[in-house]
């Protein structure tokens, strides 16, 4: 029963890791950004999606 525990501790341990490093590199990027906003990638190209080409439809 030990060994139970002991996986359930060291996994909880480790997501609580990876997790805490994902919110430390997220600040790190959006303080060198100067902008805690999301990227702007989906500011500038969230719109619809352009039509096809001429020829292409399927």
């Amino acid at each position: 029963m030990d060994n139970e525990v002991l996986i359930l501790v060291l996994a909880l341990a480790t997501l609580g890791i990876v997790i805490g490093v994902a919110l430390w590199s997220r600040a790190r990027v959006a303080a060198a950004k100067n902008d805690p906003q999301r990227s702007a990638f989906t500011e500038h190209h969230g719109g619809a999606p352009r039509p096809n080409r001429p020829g292409t439809e399927h």
